[in-house]
Formats: structure tokens, sequence, C-alpha cells
């Protein structure tokens, strides 16, 4: 009858299936044997045929093929095989052996158990091949079933020793026995050769496959060895350890970095997106009738379908591309969801194996040891899986954020080269790059935390439901208290947001102003308005530090209420429960518990509230891109290419719009075949619209526009891409030297090339900085021309060049005998002077074509054309030539007398303007293109250098190929000397107080939870309710005192923050304000600002965080140590070697991923950059039809970072992977030694354990937050090494107090022998000039450019000083006073009028010292009283920055005003170059001779009819006085070098 007790599994196996006394209440565990062959044996088999669907699905994802057979794939199949043979022999000798005839009876065991193992061998087996087959080179499911398979059969091996040994005893014995031991002895042999082939299969499986002979992709030397590394060396990370040596060792550069993985570039992601996102916008429409194409891939290019679709397609509503993220990356993201979910299960185990741990020691006695080895190994196991899920589980998710971010630039790319005009006005470029830059970058930060939406409400659930079987009810307080922080939180936030926009709203303000001050300083200097500048930058940055100190009182109060909510919860919740009822007694297990739980609940709870508002910042990002993505495109079919129409270019009867009213209508052109047509108009009667409708940019309304053949086009703006001056003209066609050099000839770049650094290599900086109007306009043209296409659409490409460049190139290139003589060209011009040599003529008015014909037949209509004319010569911007030129075609049309009046006029108005600057080298000029910003620029910077030292310059240019310094981008560590600056900036008292707050915090932190201990061990006070008050009392001081330190640490850290940057913003801007001139010259302005821009900001903000994080966390690993010490001492020799570990990998760590950190912000950048550039120019790119190109840039552009970004992901996982075990290393040893070390007093041994929980996660920070400080503290060291740079001479001095107030009053200006330069290492300038000049003498002085003009002035001020000789001004030597009295004393009217942003007042008298009568009368003589009067504000009016809002005039005559309120007894006037228009001349002319009859006046003269009536003239040449003597003797003399200029001038 005994046979019916038994279970099922006991009949199944023929024995026990599970004997409790045996495994588990027993000083020796052991299984059952049939346990060990049923349960150990299924599991593994069962896990395996469960996820074998994802080796089928790597299968299938594979993109390569065959791996050759070797020795590992072959000795997998043949050890394999062995296995077969070992389980089907298995089956036959248990058929044989038993059963039947025999005695032994044969169980189902016998049967099955084979032929389980047999089929799950078999299908390991079928993989081997195919994996060889489809390039599988490693997989996770065979070496986990691996693993467990031989982990599991252990106790098998023990069992079966034993047995072994036990049969031995009995065949050793003397008595025959009759028993018939053959099957065990098979058994135990078979199973022994079984777990050898497992464990071979184990090693096996832990290395990789070889490398596959067939691949998708091309595979480099470089390529990333996560390919090809094993499961194992993939959860590990291990396969980046060579990155990590290298990066420590040195620096990593870009060539160190591996090839992206083909499955995350461009080329995979995109095909798969561009599927889903033509499906889904085919859904929105109801015509179903379209076929639906797959998304193809045809030599690289992806089709995007149109949202806005055909005309007709009635639309449903906007295609959104979540629809498609989810459906191209949806898979990822699941599987990543399964284990987050695998990993708080695991999470929540930790506690419930604590309180197991916790009552092990309760009852040491009774329990036996070897279960607290096992409760300590599982708790290892635990937090070593989830460490290991974890690694991988955030790696599938940034994966998946790249993959999203770069479907998103690469969609928005593309879209950007074909929206229309309509859509491109809504959005700046700005605002479109900003989709790229903020939109796509906010999708990629928060597909990392987006499972936190399920996983927080789970894991807040999880640990509620496990404190109410602790706790009961009263966990309902404790979760009240943790609610009501949640809105409390909120609403601080919500405060330090506000503050934090006006800090924005106030850096702004101080970084316009600075850039401002920058861009002006020389001027500033000049006046010595620095003090004043200085103050204005100190006030906004005053109220920015106030901002910073409210959040900060703000922050506190949350880190306040954030530390003392785990306590406040803790302390609710026992009180609750232990005044509730007499029989709530807290025991060591419940408090612990309690506490860890709560613990874990912290993190969730403070993601929830921030996760959605990142939710909510996604959904409007999603929305904008959307908008974008939806937006309207051009029409590809507004112009067709029909080639049976007679000409190559036509538009008939054609109406077009800028996407609101009609903007031109009827027009009708046609361009013959090789023929040249001019089309004319005044500004503004839609010349350049036409151009645009040919290109198919505009919206058609009607007509018909066809072009046949290759397009090229020259924009009016020309469009210059940040690459080489040859790429711009290449344009990405190939380079034929012959050809190239003949259109660099024709186009007039020949002499612009030699002048460059690097010839035609020099790069072009964004938006072509470096390169004068003309310049840029002749590169695009040289494009046009280097394309060689069929038709060319030429808008106004001679606006920008002067008028004999202007001529050459038309006779070279467009004109009929040019290079393009065989094209059909179209051209919009202003000029006149070109219009006869055209073949027709077509006249614009009004978006009409009014006229057309040839030159003669306009002229003799005397339509609109006679009167384009006659306006055009009015505003006398010809040469003289030319109008000669003009006049003979038009006399020879016969009757048109008014005309030639007009003509006539011009050619007198002509000569007058004559400049004496014609004497200054032809080539020169025709370089810089007449006042093109470049020679203006060139005048500021070398027109010092004679033609000598610009040829030296010109050398050493080469050499070094720049002026700019680079930047340096520090590499390596930070000096110990900048943490001393910083720390020293903060104050000692307050980082000391910091350092002391946060300890005793941690005492507090200490002393609370041992106190706990304390009391629930305390059995006396189940009777005693005083004695229970006496403990709640005390807990809650404790508590009180935590929060209270814990406040004041993070105030007196955040207050000796922004102390620390205040001092050091101050002398920041006190050097650079004392800077030489010389430094503004090399430093760029850019430069510059971004040290008060960013590098104050991340000292602000950045900073201060860090710290409190970096300074807490150390203190609590600190505490951690000390706690697992206090209870098992021996911990502190495994300390040593920890610590050991962990040190390297945190230096192997911050070197190597701070370098990727720059190298990935490094190659962020030109994706932007390209793309805006990209945005600017798309109707060139459109013109030119070159998307394509351009697309595949972009897309190796985004390859390119993600090759940066890719192993600062994976650095980030290798290190996180590395710390928790390291601190898994901890809890194991924690625990081992409480349970062995004999520890009786289990409060101790808990609260340590859970110390050792925590670890791990702030061990993982501690090494993050220090790695970012070193990163962002380098803004210190970049502030600290601005101060510590060169200075100019003191400002004030004490001996310029005794000088009289109205010094000079003579106005005696003496130069002796004196000699200057520009920066050392320069030739000089000025090589001895001496000359006298009586106190009010008019001086002129003149000379071509590059004599030494200006310097003489920047001399007089010492903007640079001597370098031999003196001056002298009143017998004062001026190198003996401050700069500012020197400066102070002397009025300058410059060159370029330079006004700042504030009202007029503080323009014309920054120091508010004088009166408004006398700014009145100031302003009357320098005839801006009317002007003035006539706004609103008067003096208070608002002058925009760089003085935009008003006209260049009008900014000359506040320059007069400064002059003439200052009034001083020497004044120097440099002429503006660019001739200011005449009548504001005169002005300033005439009010300084009246104005200025008493004071010595220096002119530094342009136009020579200026000077005429002076005292005396100094001629300059090459830093010497060639001539010094009144002008009317200087023209007597007929050899003087003065009487040329005045020649050349035409005034004699």
């Amino acid at each position: 009858m005994a046979e019916d007790t038994s279970s099922p599994m006991d009949r199944f196996c023929g024995s026990t299936f599970w004997n409790a006394t045996e495994t588990w209440y027993t000083n020796d565990p052991d299984f059952t044997p049939c346990f060990e062959q049923t349960a150990l044996v299924w599991t593994p088999c069962a896990f395996y045929w469960a996820f074998v669907i994802f080796d089928f699905y790597y299968l299938k994802a594979s993109l390569d093929r065959n791996i050759p057979w070797n020795k590992l794939n072959v000795s997998k199949a043949l050890v394999n095989l062995g296995l077969l043979v070992i389980t089907a022999l298995d089956l036959i000798m248990a058929l044989v052996k038993k059963g039947g005839d025999s005695e032994l009876p044969l169980y189902d065991l016998d049967v099955w158990g084979p032929i389980i193992k047999f089929a799950t061998f078999l299908l390991v087996f079928i993989f081997i091949p195919l994996n060889r087959k489809y390039g599988v080179q490693t997989t996770g499911c065979q070496f986990i079933f691996w693993f467990l398979l031989t982990v599991l059969s252990i106790p098998r091996c023990r069992t079966e020793v034993r047995l072994d040994a036990e049969r031995q005893k009995i065949l050793n014995s003397q008595q025959p026995s009759e028993q018939d031991f053959s099957w065990e002895e098979y058994q135990f042999v078979s199973f022994f050769i079984f777990f050898t082939f497992t464990s071979i299969m184990l090693i096996l499986n832990c290395f990789a496959d070889g490398m596959p002979r067939q691949t998708k992709y091309q595979r480099g030397e470089n390529e990333i060895p996560e390919l090809s590394a094993s499961f194992l060396s993939r959860i590990t990370y291990q396969w980046f350890d060579k990155m990590a040596l290298k990066g420590y060792r040195n620096p990593l550069e870009e060539k160190d970095l591996w090839d992206l993985r083909p499955q995350d570039s461009c080329s995979e992601v995109m095909p798969i997106f561009a599927h889903h996102w033509n499906q889904n916008v085919r859904k929105n429409y109801k015509n179903k009738a379209r076929v639906e194409p797959k998304a193809q891939f045809s030599n690289g290019n992806v089709t995007f379908e149109n949202p806005h679709g055909e005309k007709n397609g009635r639309k449903k509503g906007m295609a959104s591309i979540m629809p498609p993220i989810y459906k191209s990356f949806g898979g990822v993201f699941l599987f990543g969801a399964l284990m987050k979910l695998f990993t708080d299960t695991l999470t929540f185990a930790q506690p419930q194996v604590l309180s197991l741990i916790i009552s092990f020691v309760e009852a040491q006695e009774a329990e036996p040891e070897w279960k607290g080895i096992l409760y300590a190994v599982l708790l290892f196991v635990l937090a070593a899986a989830q460490t290991f899920i974890l690694g991988q589980y955030f790696h599938r998710m940034f994966i998946v954020g790249l993959r999203i971010r770069t479907a998103l630039i690469n969609a928005i790319y593309r879209k950007a080269l074909r929206i229309s005009n309509s859509t491109k006005k809504e959005s700046t470029v700005g605002e479109i790059v900003n989709l790229m830059a903020v939109d796509a970058q906010r999708f990629m930060e928060l597909t990392t935390y987006l499972n936190m939406i399920w996983s927080a409400p789970l894991q807040i659930g999880l640990a509620l439901y496990f404190l109410w079987q602790q706790l009961g009810p009263s966990v309902l307080a404790g979760l009240a208290v943790m609610i009501i922080l949640i809105p409390v939180n909120g609403v601080i936030a919500s405060r330090i947001k506000t503050y934090q926009i006006r800090q924005m709203k106030y850096k702004d303000e101080r970084v316009k102003l600075m850039n401002e001050v920058l861009s002006g300083i020389k001027v500033l200097k000049l006046y010595a308005w620095e003090p004043s500048f200085e103050k204005q930058v100190l006030d906004i940055r005053d109220k920015e530090i106030a901002t910073l100190r409210s959040t900060a009182y703000l922050n506190a109060g949350t880190s306040f209420l954030w530390s003392c909510a785990p306590f406040l919860v803790s302390l609710v919740t026992f009180a609750t429960y232990v005044l509730t009822s007499e029989a709530n007694q807290l025991s060591v297990e419940k408090v612990l518990v309690s506490i860890a739980l709560f613990d874990l609940m912290k993190l969730p709870l403070t993601i929830l509230p921030m996760l959605s508002v990142d939710i909510a910042e996604t959904q409007v990002s999603v929305n904008r891109i959307n908008k974008f993505l939806n937006s309207e495109e051009l029409d590809p079919n507004s112009v067709l290419h029909d080639s049976s129409k007679p000409h190559p270019m036509s538009i008939e009867n054609g109406e077009f719009s800028w996407g609101d009213e009609i903007t031109l209508r009827n027009i009708n052109i046609e361009v013959k075949k090789s023929s040249l047509v001019a089309l004319v108009g005044t500004v503004g009667s839609g010349k350049s619209s036409v151009v645009q409708a040919f290109l198919g940019e505009m919206e058609k309304l009607a007509g018909v526009v066809n072009t046949v053949g290759k397009l090229a086009y020259v924009p009016q703006q020309a469009w210059i891409q940040n690459a080489t001056v040859r790429d711009n003209i290449l344009f990405g066609q190939t380079y034929d030297r012959k050809r190239y050099n003949k259109v660099i000839d024709a186009c007039a770049l020949r002499a612009d090339i030699d002048i460059l650094s690097a010839g035609d290599l020099t790069e072009i900086g964004e938006k072509g900085i470096n390169l004068s109007g003309g310049q840029k306009q002749r590169i695009s043209l040289a494009r046009a021309v280097y394309s060689d296409a069929d038709l060319y659409l030429l808008d106004d490409p001679l606006s920008a060049v002067d008028a004999h460049v202007g001529k050459h190139i038309f006779e070279e290139v467009i004109g009929p005998k040019g290079m393009l003589a065989r094209k059909s060209r179209v051209l919009v011009t202003h000029g006149v002077t070109f219009l006869p040599q055209v073949d027709s003529i077509y006249v614009m008015k009004m978006g009409e074509i009014s006229e057309s014909g040839t030159f003669d037949q306009l002229v003799k209509n005397k339509g609109a054309f006679a009167d384009f004319i006659i306006q055009h010569l009015q505003e006398g911007n010809e040469e003289e030539e030319e109008l000669n030129q003009i006049k003979r075609q038009i006399s020879s049309t016969g009757d048109v007398p008014e005309l030639l009046g007009t003509v006539e006029k011009a050619i007198k108005l002509a000569r007058t303007e004559s400049l004496s600057d014609s004497i200054s080298v032809t080539s020169a000029d025709s370089l810089m293109g007449r006042g093109g910003s470049l020679r203006r620029r060139t005048k500021r910077q070398d027109s010092h250098d004679s033609v000598a030292s610009a040829a030296s310059l010109k050398k050493k240019q080469e050499v070094e190929g720049k002026l700019i310094e680079t930047e340096k981008s520090q590499t390596g560590g930070v000096e110990f000397a900048v943490y001393k600056h910083y720390i020293k900036s903060v104050g000692i008292f307050l980082s000391v107080a910091t350092l002391v707050l946060n300890f005793v915090f941690q005492a507090f932190q200490i002393g609370s939870n041992l106190w706990l201990t304390q009391w629930a061990n305390d059995q006396n006070v189940a009777n005693d309710t005083g004695l229970r008050d006496m403990y709640l009392g005390v807990y809650g001081a404790f508590g009180f005192g935590q929060v209270t330190s814990y406040f004041f640490c993070s105030l007196t850290l955040a207050l000796g923050c922004i102390f620390c940057s205040k001092v050091l913003h101050e002398t920041l801007l006190s050097y650079v304000f004392r800077w030489p001139m010389e430094l503004f010259d090399t430093t760029p302005l850019g430069r510059v600002v971004n040290r008060f821009s960013k590098d104050v900001d991340t000292i602000d903000n950045v900073l201060p965080m860090l710290w409190r994080m970096v300074i807490s966390q150390a203190f609590a690993v600190l505490a951690t140590i000390v706690v697992i010490s206090l209870s098992t001492p021996i911990f502190l020799a495994v300390i040593v070697p920890i610590a050991f570990l962990y040190y390297f990998a945190q230096r192997f760590y911050v070197a190597t991923s701070r370098q990727l950190m720059r190298l990935e912000s490094v190659s962020r950048s030109p994706i932007y950059s390209h793309f805006s550039e990209t945005v600017t120019g798309a109707s060139t790119i459109r013109a030119y039809n070159v998307g394509d190109r351009f697309i595949e840039e972009s897309d190796a552009k985004v390859d390119k970072n993600q090759v940066c970004k890719y192993p600062s992901v994976i650095a980030n996982r290798w290190l996180a992977i590395r710390l928790e075990m390291v601190g898994n290393l901890i809890i194991l040893f924690a625990s081992l030694f409480a349970v062995l070390g004999g520890q009786t007093n289990p409060g101790l041994v808990g609260l340590s354990v859970s110390y050792a929980l925590q670890v791990t996660q702030t061990l993982n920070w501690l090494v993050r937050m220090s790695s970012d400080i070193e990163t962002n503290i380098v803004s210190v060291e970049r502030i600290k090494e601005y101060g510590e740079t060169k200075q100019e001479a003191p400002w004030e001095l004490e001996q310029d107090k005794n000088k009289p107030k109205n010094w000079p009053q003579e106005g005696h200006v003496e130069f002796q022998n004196f000699q200057v330069r520009y920066r050392e290492g320069l030739d000089l300038v000025l090589r001895g000039v001496s000359f006298n000049i009586k106190g009010g003498e008019k001086v002129g002085i003149v000379g071509r450019t590059g004599a030494g003009k200006s310097s003489l002035t920047l001399a007089l001020f010492r903007i640079i000083e001597a370098a031999g000789g003196r001056i002298s001004i009143d017998g004062v030597d001026i190198a003996s006073m401050g700069l500012h009295m020197l400066r102070s004393r002397l009025t300058i009217i410059p060159q370029d009028p330079v006004l700042f942003s504030g009202s007029l007042r503080i323009n014309l008298d920054p120091f508010e010292i004088k009166t408004d009568d006398e700014i009145w009368k100031a302003l009357e003589l320098s005839h801006l009283k009317s002007f003035v009067k006539s706004l609103a504000a008067g003096l208070n009016h608002e002058i925009a920055e760089g003085g935009e809002n008003l006209s260049v005039g009008q900014r000359q005559l506040v320059c007069l005003a400064r002059a003439l309120l200052r009034k001083t007894k020497v004044l120097v006037l440099d002429e503006a170059t660019a001739a200011v228009d005449l009548e504001t001349d005169d002005l300033i002319q005439k009010t300084i001779r009246t104005e200025f009859k008493e004071c010595t006046v220096l002119t530094i003269a342009h136009r020579l009819n200026t000077i005429l009536d002076s005292d005396k003239v100094i001629v300059l040449d090459k830093g010497q006085i060639t001539e010094f003597a009144s002008p009317t003797e200087l023209l007597d003399n007929p050899k003087s070098a003065f009487y040329s200029m005045a020649k050349d001038a035409n005034l004699v």
C-alpha cells in the first residue's frame, strides 16, 4: 500500500523525488538522485527550448554569411556528436539491462531522460552548421544552456562519487555478495563522460567563431571587436579593454576609434525607417490607387515619400513619426523592456534574502553554517545577475536611441532639401537646425528612461506589497509623506525654473554686451572708456549672481526635502506602527528590511515627476518634427524638360508666386541656343524671381516653364561652403588641372588665391567668413563655369566686384568672346555698361516684362529702358571710361538728347570723385573689391605693414598657416593647481565647513540606524511604553540632526561655489579689459566670448551640482566602510584589494571617457553646421542637382559622430559592470563575514549588509561624477589661463594727479626718431620718424596703403608701444603717464564709427559727467539736433547693436559729437575710407574747421582735397617721412610725390 502515498514524480523515477530532511534540515545537504536526474537536467533544457527563438532571430538578422570550418566549430560539432552518442547509448543500455527478463524494473525516467537530453542536444547540434552558414559568431542561449547544464550537474558528481565509494566498500568487504552492480557502474562511467563533454562544450562556447567570408559591408582592419567577440566577452564588455588601455596610455585620437557597426550606420537604419514612414504616409490617403513601392535602396539613395502628396489626393491628417519609429526600432526596445522587468524582480529579491540572513544570525546556534554561506552567495548571485542584465539593458536602449536619432536627423535633412519657399518662410534656419540639434537629441536621451513609465509604478507597487507584509497598514502613513513631498518638490522646481530662465536672460544680456565690447574694444581703448563698460558688465553680473543665490537657497531646500524624505518616511511609519497597538513590536528584521524597501522606492518616486516633464517636452519635439516633415514641398514637375521645344530655355504665359500674392505675371521669355539674354529693371522689379522661376523654386500658377540640359546657377548672394577654395569651385566634380586654371584666370581669382595662406587649399570659414563679398561672388561664378553646364542663370554676378574686375569677367566669361560664349545664358544686371554687347534685353517693371529687344531698339523706344538708364546714371556709380563708351553707343543711335545730357553730367561727377587712393597698388584694390569688407579689415589690421613687411608676414603665415592661434584642446589630466585655485576662490572657511557638515550628517545617519537596531534588540520595550517613547524621541532627534546638517551643508557648498564664480568672473573681466591690443588681434573674438559664456556658465551651474554629488557620495562610501567594519572588523582586510581594483577601473575609465566625450562633441557640430549650410544653399544644391551627394555627406557626418558616440556609451557600460562587480564583491564579503564571523548582534549584521547593498550605486555615481568634475574643471583652468596673460601699462599713475586739469595747454606734439612695431617678431612699421608740430597747427598725413599712417595715431594713443625713440606732448614724454590720463586728454574721430547698444546718451557720454545742455550743444554742432529732436525718446533713444538703426552717415556724426563733447587740445581725424556720402563729409570738415580752430589737428587723409588747406603735409612711405612742408610748397615742385598724387586725382 505504501506505493500510493508517493507523488507521480516518485513513480516516474522509481525512487523519492524530494526529501526535505536529506536536503534542507541537515548539516550535510544533498539532493535525491531522482531530483538530480530530472529537475537539474531538465531546467537547462527547458530554458533552451524556450529561448531558442532568439537564435533563429539572430540567424535572420545576420548581415554576414559563411564562416569557414575551423578548429573551434569542428570540435564543437565533434563533442556535441559525442554527447548525442552517449545519450543514445544510455537509452539502449537501459532497454537492454533493465525491464523484460532482468530483475531490474524499467522506470519511465530511464526512457524519457535520455530522449529529452537527446532532443535538446540535437537542436543545439543543428545550430552549429546553421550558425556557420549564416555567419553568426556567438550565441548567448547556447552559452547559458551549457553553463546551467554544467553547474547543475555538479551535485550529481558528488552523489555518484559517494555511491561509487559505497559500492567499493561492499565489494571489498569479505562476504561474497550476490548483487550485480553492472548497471550502476555503467551509469557512473556514462555520467562522467557526459559531464566532461558538457564542461568542454562550456569552455568552447566561451570563444567566438572565426570571421565570416562574405560580409554585406566591407570589414576593415579597424572593425569593432564587438562583432567577433564571444557572448562572455560581450556581457562583460571585455572586448572594450583594448580601447580603455589605449586611452589610459595616451589620449585617444580619431584614428584610434573603431568603425561603426554596420547595423547602426545610416545605410542600414534609413531604409527600414523610410519603408515604415512611406507606409504611414500612404495610409493617410484615401485614394488607394497608387502602387506600393518598397523603400528603394538603389546605390545608397533612400526615397522618402512626400506626405503632402499629389494635389488631388485628399489628405486625412498629418503623418506622424511615431508609428514608423515603433515599427522600425520597437523590437529591440521590447527585448530591453523584458530585461528591465527581470531586473526589477531581482531587485526586490534582495531584501527578502537580507531578512533570511538576519533571521539566520538571530538563530545562529540552531542553524547549520552552510545555510549562512548559501544566503551570502545567493545575495551575490542576485546582485551579479542584475548587474549583467542591466548592463545589456542600458546598452540596448542607447542603441535604440542612437538609431532613432540617426533616422530623424536623416529624415529632416532629406526633407530640408525639398521644402517649398512658403515653408521656408515660416521658420528661420536656426529653428530648422534646432529640430536636428535639440529635438532629435531629446529623443535619444529619453529612450534610456522610457521604460520607467511602467517600471517605476511597478517598483513602487512591489515595495508597498512587501512593506505591507512587514508593517501592515502603517505603511500608508509613510507613503502619504512621500506623496505629499512630491507636489512640494514640484512647486520648488517650478520656482527654480523661473529663476533659471531669469538667469539665462541676464547671462544673454551680459554675453551680448561682452560681445559688443570686444568687437569695439579698440574704440574703447582710444576713448579710455573701459571702466564705464566694465561697470555695466558687473552690474548685470550682480543681478545674475543674486538670481543664482536664490536658486541656491531653493536647491538647498529641495535637497533638504529629499534628504529628510527617507528619514521622515521611516520615522512616521515606525512611529505609527508602534503607537497604533501595544502588540506591534519592532524586530531587527522588520526594521532593516523596511528601511531597505523604502530605499528602493526612493528612486522611482524621484524619477516619475521628472519623467513626466521629459515626456511632455519630447511630445513638443515630436509635434515640431511632424510639422516640419509634413510641410509642403517644391513641386518637382513645375519645370518641364521637353527637348522638342525650339529653344533650350523658355517661359510661356507664366504666372508665379512666392506662396502668397502673385509676384510675376504674363512672363514670356525665350533664350535661344548660345545666346546671352539680359534682364534689367529697378530694384524689386522681379528680375531675380524670373531666374527662380526657371529653377522651379517659385510656385507656378499658370503657364509652361521649359529647360533642356544641365543647369548652372550663380545666386545673387554667393553661397560658399565651409571647405577649401578648390572644393568650392569643383563642387563635387573631378579635378582637371587645365580647365581649372583656365576658369581661375577667367574669373580673376588668381591674385586672390596667391594671397591666401595655403593657396586654393585654404579652408574657407562658415558662410565664407574670411572672404570679401567680391571674392565670394567670383568663387560662386567659377563654380558655375567649371561645372560646364548647358544653361547658365547668372543672378547679378557683377554687383559685388569693382568696375575693372567686372569688365575683365564680362569679357573673359560672360560676354560674346568669353568662356561661356557657346552656352545659353541669362544675365541679371544692374550695370548699363555691358548692355550694348548682349543679344537681347528684357526690361522688368512691377513683375511684368515691359519691353524687350536689342540695346539699339530699346534706346530708340524711349520707354522704360531709357528711364532705367537715366535713373542709373544719376546714381553715379560708374567709372569715367565706361561712361564714355556708353556715350558713344547712345550717340550712334541718333536722336536722344536728354539721355546724352545725363551721361555728360555723370562723367563730370565721376571726375571729381576720383579718390587719392587710386595711387595705392592697383592689384590690391581689385583684390579687396572697393570698400569690400576684407579691404576694410585689412586696413584695420595690416595697414601697418609696409610692402616689405607684408611679404615677410606672408611667409610667416605660410609657416604658421594661420594668424589666429589655435585653441588648445586640453588632453590628459588636470593639474592639482587648478583645484587649488578653485578651492582658494571658494574660500578656506566655506570649503572646510562643507566637509565638516557632511561628516556630521553621515555621523547622524549612522547613529540613527544604530539606535534603531539597538531599540529593536531591546527586549524590555515590549512591557514598558515609557522606554519605547524614549527610543522614539531619540530616533527623532537623530533625524532632526541629519536634516539640519544636510541643509546647511548643501547651503554652504552652494554659496561657496557662487562666491567662487563671482570672484573668477571678476578677475577674468578685469584681466581681459586690460589686455594690450595685440592680444585682441591674435585671439578670435568667439573664443573670448566663449570664456564669458560657456565657461562661466559651467562654473555657475554645473560645478556646484557636481561637487555636491561627489562630496555626498564620497562620504556615503566612507560611511558604508565604517559600518561594515564596525560589524565585522575583518572586512578591512578585503577593503584594500577592492579599493585597488576600484581605483584602476576609475583611472582607466576617466582617461578614456573624457577623451571620447571631447571627440564626440567635436564631431557633433559638423552635422549641424553642414545642415545649416545646406538649408541656406538649398536652391543652389537643387539647381546643380547634387542633392544626393549632400545627403551622402550628411550621412557620413552622422556616422562619424556615431563612431565617437558609440564607444563612449560602451565605456559607460564597461565601467558600470566593473564597478558593480566590485560593489557585488563588497556585498559578498560583508555578508560572508557577517555569517561566518560568529557575530551575535543581528542588528549590526543586517545594517552592514544593507549598507553594502547600496554601495554599488554609490560607487558607480562617484566615478561618474568625479570624471564629470575632471571634464568640467577645465573651465576653471581656461579662465585661470586668461588671468595669467600679458597686461597693458597701468591705467592710472600717482604722478598723473599733479598734471593740470586742462593739460595739454599748447597741443605741441613732437616725434623724436620714433620706431614702432605691431607685435614681437614683426618688422618695424615706423622706422625712425621725427617731426615737430606746433600748437594749433593743422597737419595732413598722406601715403599709400601700408605706409604707416594709422600706426602714427595708434602710437600717439599708445595702443602700440614704442620700439625706440619717443613722443612728447607739451614736452612731456607720453610713455611716462598712465594710459587713461593720456587717452582721455586726446580726441579722435575714428575711421569706422563704432556705436554700442544702449541709449544715445551713453554713447556720447558713458561716464554721465556732462549736462544735458552740453550734449545738445554738441549735437547741434554735429548737425544731429533736428534728427534727435524728431525721435520720441530724444537722448534716451535706444541704439541697436552696432548702431544698426542709424545710417552710416549718422553714425559718423555721432562720433563727431563725441569729439566735440570732449574737445581737447589735440584732435586726430582718421578719415573714413569708404566714401561717406559727400554731404556728411562736407559737414564734418566744416565743423572741424570752425570748432577746432585753436587745436592741433592731425588728419589722415584718403582724399587729397580735404587737406589742401592745411598748414603742413607729411608724406609717409614705407614707415619713413619723405616730405614734410606746406601743401603749396609741395605743389610748386613738380618732382614731389605729393604733386604726382594730386595729378592722379585731377587736382592740378
